[in-house]
């Protein structure tokens, strides 16, 4: 039994070299997280309104803009298996046709950012609220580019396992997003009292920020990969591969995405409290989640690496170890969501209302948060052995024709209300969960194969 344990457990060694990038890329998404939350606490004290809009506005953001985020994350098994595999000139090839994705699929989003205010009035969303929530979206929308720009630069960066210049850029973003809030949300220093509005516009100057800081911190690290310019980079045909490689894990995470985006939506339904609340709750489990999704990225970075060396077994040892580590961090926050949620909203607002309900909705997501951390995990381990279509088809089957089903049923058939709303979406995670797990465990014992962008063999899988 003892021996059966040991096994199951990552050795020193594994977990050594998980964590070494896996800290650093936990710290980044806590950073860009705190980035949120600092905005929602600077909000909140306003009123209950403009906690509401920005939660409205920034849900907006993102549906749109996710789908883009996601697709570009197509360069985690391109840039970490070419790594792994000593290809430098298809590092560069990776690089340079992530920066011309990013220009590209920025367009989009940031046009139907400028028409949020109709779409949310549409929705049913509280009156009071959508002209500030549409307004944010509107100030928002000319931060896709380099929100994009940072999702190329920083994924490159975590495949080349250069981490440093990523936790200095994060660290000063949130310095300039959080003097930038308190200028203009408050009025300070002679500026006139934005309120949501200047919110916004803080955050769009926070990010363009990030991607011009990040070059120049890692310009020695990234020089060989940008520079000279490959003209093969401009090639349709790999670029259309790379784009059918990241558009399913796109795909995958607006799914998941707009599924808790949904509940959000049939929150505003329930009124302004409701909403208020349901963005503190989700607020907090955000967080905590950037910890899993860390782990997930390491693992992607890791698991890439070694099908690029041709080694299954330090991809299936560093999956384990990812695995163990995500899940359990995600145990001891289920724990601390189910002890203390009223002292924890207390740290959103001073609203009574708002604090009591956020209260009952923290412990069905502490219920959650293992189920969550799981599949960022298990996602993030697929991602890199370059398996992208199935785990887009289970998100579905789990958010879509399971949880919100049930979310609907609950939250409006029955007496539980906002609660309800959460256990559809807890019922939702257990099931993508379980389902990565068993695609996880069934992938990594049997051959792989490297995803190879400009010669494609013929058992390629994108």
């Amino acid at each position: 039994m003892r021996n059966v344990v040991a096994r199951a457990l990552p050795t020193g060694e594994e977990s050594r070299a998980l964590l070494r990038l896996a800290l650093p890329v936990v710290a980044v998404q806590v950073g860009i997280m705190a980035m949120g939350v600092v905005d929602t606490i600077m909000v909140g004290h306003l009123s209950a309104t403009a906690l509401a809009a920005v939660a409205l506005g920034n849900l907006y953001f993102f549906g749109c803009a996710i789908l883009g985020m996601g697709a570009l994350m197509g360069l985690d098994p391109v840039v970490a298996q070419a790594v792994g595999a000593g290809d430098h000139p298809a590092v560069a090839r990776g690089v340079q046709r992530g920066v011309i994705l990013a220009i590209i699929i920025s367009v989009p989003p940031a046009i139907v950012l400028l028409y949020a205010e109709p779409v949310l009035r549409a929705l049913g969303q509280p009156v009071e609220v959508v002209p500030f929530a549409g307004a944010y979206a509107r100030w928002t929308a000319p931060s896709v580019l380099p929100l994009y720009l940072f999702v190329v630069l920083r994924q490159s960066l975590q495949a080349l396992r250069a981490m440093r210049p990523i936790l200095i850029c994060i660290l000063v973003g949130n310095i300039i997003n959080g003097f930038f809030n308190w200028v203009l949300i408050y009025g300070h220093l002679g500026a006139p009292a934005l309120g949501v509005a200047g919110s916004a516009i803080s955050t769009t100057i926070g990010r363009w920020a990030l991607p011009f800081m990040l070059l120049a911190l890692a310009w020695r690290q990234l020089a060989p990969a940008v520079r000279p310019f490959r003209r093969e980079a401009l090639e349709l045909a790999p670029l259309g591969r790379m784009f059918r490689l990241g558009l399913p894990i796109g795909i995958q995470t607006a799914l998941e995405f707009t599924a808790f985006g949904a509940v959000g939506l049939m929150m505003g339904r329930l009124g302004t409290i409701p909403v208020a609340a349901h963005q503190v709750a989700i607020n907090l489990a955000s967080l905590t989640f950037m910890v899993p999704l860390g782990m997930g990225q390491a693992a992607a970075v890791l698991v890439g690496h070694a099908i690029g060396a041709a080694d299954q077994f330090a991809a299936r040892r560093s999956a384990r170890a990812a695995v163990f580590y995500g899940v359990g961090f995600m145990a001891f926050t289920s724990i601390v969501f189910l002890i203390l949620p009223t002292p924890l909203a207390r740290l959103y607002t001073n609203d009574v209302a708002t604090i009591a309900l956020a209260a009952t909705l923290l412990p069905v997501a502490g219920v959650f948060q293992l189920f969550d951390g799981a599949q960022a995990v298990t996602a993030g381990i697929l991602r890199g052995a370059g398996d992208t279509r199935v785990p887009m088809l289970i998100n579905l089957g789990g958010f879509w024709l399971c949880g919100i089903p049930l979310s609907l049923l609950l939250g409006f058939r029955t007496s539980m209300g906002p609660i309800g709303l959460w256990w559809g979406l807890a019922v939702a995670l257990a099931v993508v969960a379980a389902i990565l797990a068993m695609r996880v465990y069934t992938l990594l014992h049997r051959p792989i194969t490297r995803v190879m962008i400009d010669q494609v063999p013929a058992d390629l899988r994108v």
